[in-house]
């Protein structure tokens, strides 16, 4: 088995392009090894690691890559230490080990992030568990560190929180992410070794050969009827062994649903960074309940969450906040920095994302066990549950399921790299250069785009290299997304391509004048198009990404 040839390039894969969707129907009419359903974080994992061993390898996802629960996570890459407390032994060693291969290969993607947390008195967990908790996790990581500061000194390191009744404080070292960039520099890394990735392509249905139940290959599952929303067509793909990754939306490719999903709902409050100025992540236990809330710096904004509720809402429509769910971040964050009198007027966005966790029938939704779980029925492998830090363990333990229903294919299925390192650092030390990046965008760019950095940055125009007021984002990355990354919608680019409309507010709809200046040529839309793009998002960005109050 050979990777599919003739789709991937420097510059990402042809259909990628602005004039690539055409492409897509040839694509999908090839033969597949696999065909992985799903455009998230998990989907993405799989089709890289089944591509750098050799599979025909293909991806569809129904909307946008990242679109669900991997653009509107709480963006942390971390080994979970709140599982300790529930006996979750395994699930934190695996997540301390696949967060450090993080931090080693995607240096700019993934980057440490401190976290504070204070020792109030009669306030639970207490130093002395909290401090067992963080030896354990210092022992699976192969480290040793300080952790306990006393009260003067702690308050240096976390300014503005309460001083009542502290007694100190307590500092560990997890990681932070963009979510959404790490799935699109998944899936273009899957492209390099000849995967396919194409977004708004909807399973409709199953194809099936044989006796459906049948427990071999030769039976049950051998495709799927998908629809291109983009061209309207509808194409018969075919694969030896198709994947649900799907996560929260796992149950819906089954005739008869395992039942096996708790959609949990996570919201999160965007505040600007001058608004709630933080160092590193400050980790709270909520005074109503007890639950773990934290507030951390992220890409020139502050982001506070977030909650843990049952969503019983319909999964065809985008998750958004509610008042109740404001309510308790906001009493969070009276608590925590009485003195910043934080106010509803100082938010300038929200999301929320829908968490596929197992159902184990615990009353408490945040004792609900984080782990990840597959299943074969009528041909079709489901995988779902699981965190974002842990998906490369994930995709290898759906190969090893594969593995036995591909009895051709032999393969390693061990863990690589998880990014290939270019031949060269880049920028070369000392190499003369014609622009100049603000500091520390060369190892960001490089974190993101990996060895497309460069053509990104010979791509900008003047004035493109600067950042967007507000962000860590630079002109120029939304030119190359708008010309290389398959952007369908207004919403792909502001949302998950950038961030610009969590990060800005009202979506960023100041700048939306130079942005259709730099990506409607790119995207070959005219005015009419743009001009309904842009009524689409803004309305979009009201209804799911503000405050419920601003929605009426």
């Amino acid at each position: 088995m050979k990777p599919a040839s003739g789709h991937a390039g420097a510059s990402g894969a042809p259909h990628w392009k602005t004039d690539g969707r055409g492409q897509v129907a040839a694509l999908l009419a090839q033969q597949w090894d696999l065909l992985v359903i799903g455009g998230g974080i998990t989907g993405a994992g799989i089709l890289l690691e089944a591509s750098r061993r050799g599979l025909r390898a293909l991806l569809v996802e129904q909307r946008d890559f990242a679109w669900g629960t991997s653009s509107r996570s709480s963006k942390l890459v971390h080994g979970g230490l709140r599982y300790l407390k529930e006996g979750q032994f395994a699930l934190t060693r695996e997540s301390v080990h696949e967060r450090d291969a993080l931090l080693r290969d995607a240096p700019g993607l993934v980057e440490p992030l401190g976290f504070a947390f204070g020792d109030y008195a009669g306030r639970k967990p207490g130093r002395r568990a909290f401090l067992l908790g963080l030896a354990i996790y210092d022992r699976m990581a192969g480290q040793r560190a300080r952790h306990y500061f006393g009260a003067q000194e702690f308050l240096a390191m976390a300014p503005h929180i309460r001083t009542e009744g502290l007694q100190g404080g307590i500092c560990y070292q997890d990681a932070r992410t963009d979510d959404a960039r790490l799935v699109m520099r998944v899936l273009q890394e899957a492209q390099s070794h000849g995967g396919v990735a194409v977004n708004y392509c909807a399973v409709q249905s199953l194809l099936r050969d044989g006796a459906a139940g049948a427990a071999n290959v030769a039976a049950g599952v051998r495709g799927a009827l998908v629809r291109c929303a983009v061209s309207g067509a509808r194409h018969e793909v075919r694969a030896r062994l198709v994947v649900n990754a799907t996560g929260a939306w796992a149950d819906r490719l089954h005739d008869k649903p395992a039942a096996r999903l708790r959609p949990l709902r996570g919201s999160h409050l965007v505040l600007p960074a001058w608004r709630l100025p933080l160092a590193q992540a400050i980790s709270l236990m909520h005074p109503h309940d007890g639950r773990p809330v934290f507030a951390f710096p992220w890409e020139g904004v502050t982001i506070v969450g977030t909650t843990d509720v049952d969503h019983r809402s319909d999964l065809q429509q985008e998750a958004a906040i509610t008042q109740e769910e404001t309510d308790y971040l906001m009493a969070a964050l009276h608590d925590q920095f009485p003195t910043l009198a934080v106010t509803e007027a100082d938010v300038l966005a929200t999301y929320a994302g829908v968490r596929p966790v197992i159902d184990t029938g615990k009353a408490d939704p945040s004792k609900e066990a984080r782990d990840h779980v597959l299943w074969q029925q009528d041909g079709l492998l489901t995988v779902t549950g699981g965190k974002l830090t842990t998906f490369r363990a994930i995709a290898l333990d759906v190969l090893r399921h594969a593995a036995q229903q591909l009895p051709h294919w032999q393969a390693d299925l061990g863990p690589h790299a998880i990014f290939a390192s270019p031949a060269s650092p880049w920028p070369a030390a000392g190499a003369a250069r014609p622009w100049q990046l603000p500091p520390g965008q060369a190892r960001r760019l490089q974190g993101r785009y990996g060895a497309q950095a460069e053509a990104l940055v010979a791509a900008a125009q003047e004035g493109e290299l600067e950042e967007i007021p507000g962000t860590e984002t630079l002109w120029a990355q939304l030119r190359w997304a708008a010309r290389h990354e398959s952007v369908q919608h207004l919403e792909d680019l502001m949302l998950r391509r950038s961030r610009l409309g969590i990060q800005l507010a009202n979506g960023g709809a100041a700048l939306l004048g130079r942005i259709r200046a730099i990506c409607q040529p790119e995207l070959g839309w005219d005015d009419q198009r743009w001009a309904a793009e842009e009524a689409a998002y803004l309305a979009l960005c009201r209804s799911n990404y503000s405050l419920p109050k601003a929605r009426a």
